[in-house]
């Protein structure tokens, strides 16, 4: 009996960064590049303006400041858009990047 394969959380996150701004721009399509951040309004309330929800590029960790909703990394933020677990948001983002989420 082989042991079950464990996702590659950190190496997911880690090279997710590389893709973020493509990656950001295709969950976030409505949002626009202030330096190090991606500003956009957020899909999952009545949101009217951008400025509230943001995605710092460079560490993946985003918030949106009118909720308190937030994260760390790029996984927990394709989970949050997508209504998916942390495990599901992580496979997604490995073959959107085409890499193998268990190495």
């Amino acid at each position: 009996m082989t042991a079950p394969r464990r996702i590659n959380f950190a190496g997911i996150a880690h090279l997710a960064l590389g893709h973020a701004d493509t990656l950001v721009r295709r969950w976030l399509p409505d949002g626009r590049r202030e330096g190090p951040e991606w500003v956009a309004l957020n899909p999952r309330r009545d949101d009217h303006r951008k400025g509230s929800f943001k995605v710092n590029l460079r560490t993946g960790k985003w918030s949106d400041f009118a909720t308190g909703d937030a994260g760390r990394d790029l996984i927990s933020l394709a989970s949050y858009l997508h209504n998916l677990n942390q495990a599901e948001a992580a496979r997604k983002i490995a073959a959107a990047i085409g890499i193998d989420p268990y190495e």
